[in-house]
């Protein structure tokens, strides 16, 4: 089964996203120091940070998370989450996962989303996974 993997901070608006969809998911803990390790394949779910540049725009923890090998093998896609006010930024961490991984950047939405942002989500998420092959 595939799953999402996701950060939140203690802001916790990918979180309520996370709940609203109602998919199965792992959250990336907060505390750097525990790590979590995952055994199948997954989009990750990311909130952006800073107001400008890639640097600064993908958590710590995430990034932890992405290098260790493991995990990294695993990541097939990258939903953003950010915030309108950051103009070309919104969503950045989205883009820098999905060029540093080489996976598809499937879909970004505004701090905890919308209903229609909850229901793109689910569909597209499950038309993506169905196009994937078996061994994935």
């Amino acid at each position: 089964m595939s799953i999402l993997v996701y950060f939140s901070s203690s802001s916790e608006n990918t979180q309520r996203f996370i709940e609203r969809l109602g998919m199965p998911a792992v959250r990336i803990p907060l505390n750097e120091r525990e790590r979590i390790q995952v055994d199948a394949p997954y989009i990750l779910v990311v909130p952006s940070y800073g107001g400008g540049g890639t640097a600064g725009a993908v958590p710590r923890q995430v990034i932890r998370f992405l290098n260790d090998q493991h995990n990294r093998a695993l990541i097939r896609g990258v939903i953003a989450s950010g915030n309108r006010n950051f103009g070309e930024a919104y969503g950045r961490a989205g883009d820098v996962v999905s060029q540093k991984c080489d996976v598809p950047f499937l879909y970004r939405f505004e701090l905890m989303g919308t209903q229609q942002d909850i229901e793109n989500v689910r569909k597209g998420v499950s038309e993506f996974w169905q196009r994937q092959p078996q061994s994935a």
